[in-house]
């Protein structure tokens, strides 16, 4: 569960029973001392984002507007895990099966495919970094990868170094971001090629949910992934990169 605010104009709104729900589970928790006074609100976040944060007596709780019409229980489940997290506390695992199950389903995917849409902010079509352009790369990987099938999507570099990821897709939007540390002279061209290509490839596989399991590189993604011409050397070099990761 993320904790950055994303854009919205809807205005925030009161949980129905929200501060009694926090109170019952941080009972069942176990949590020690006198709970503090709930206050919970749906806010209106670009996805499935929750957050809770103790100031004296008071713990703020923001939850995804996506919950807006989910059961109680979907409830009671997401405060179990921010709580959990926040007294270091392990919930429940039916309650965690709950919340897992309620995430994955097609009804909650498709609404946060929409909402995305509508609230997540795109960025502009920049590929062209100050050592490193994009779209080129794209069209070469394209052409010889995937036959040309793809449809290119917006592609630009992150406004700000990663510490944990290279690149991500991000399919509502139809955008592919780079982290703006591989746009440097150090950096080879084969190194960049691979993570376009690694996020080119989520094109093509997209994230499937099944069985309240998410599945973001499947055996075919990874058998494709590895027929990158330089895919040994660009993880000989990755390896020893600050943000090693690709998703």
């Amino acid at each position: 569960m993320k904790r950055a605010q994303q854009p919205g104009a809807n205005t925030r709104r009161a949980v129905p029973g929200g501060e009694r729900i926090f109170q019952r589970i941080y009972t069942r928790l176990g949590c020690e001392g006198r709970p503090p006074h709930f206050v919970v609100e749906y806010h209106p976040y670009a996805d499935l984002t929750h957050t809770i944060r103790l100031r004296e007596d008071t713990a703020h709780v923001r939850l995804s507007d996506v919950l807006g019409n989910a059961p109680r229980i979907v409830v009671e489940a997401t405060a179990a895990i921010l709580l959990g997290r926040l007294y270091r506390r392990r919930p429940p695992a039916e309650l965690i099966e709950t919340y897992r199950q309620f995430s994955y389903a097609r009804s909650t995917r498709r609404r946060l495919l929409l909402m995305r849409q509508r609230r997540a902010r795109r960025m502009e079509h920049r590929p062209a970094g100050a050592h490193h352009d994009l779209e080129p790369l794209f069209e070469r990987l394209n052409h010889h990868y995937f036959q040309s099938s793809l449809a290119r999507p917006r592609l630009g570099w992150s406004t700000r170094v990663w510490r944990t990821q290279l690149g991500c897709f991000d399919p509502a939007l139809n955008q592919i971001v780079l982290n703006r540390q591989l746009d440097h002279e150090k950096v080879p061209e084969y190194v960049v090629a691979y993570v376009l290509f690694h996020e080119m490839l989520h094109v093509k596989h997209p994230i499937q949910f099944a069985r309240c399991r998410r599945e973001s590189h499947s055996a075919k993604f990874r058998n494709d992934e590895k027929g990158f011409t330089d895919y040994a050397r660009a993880m000989r070099f990755l390896a020893r990169f600050p943000s090693r990761h690709p998703r």
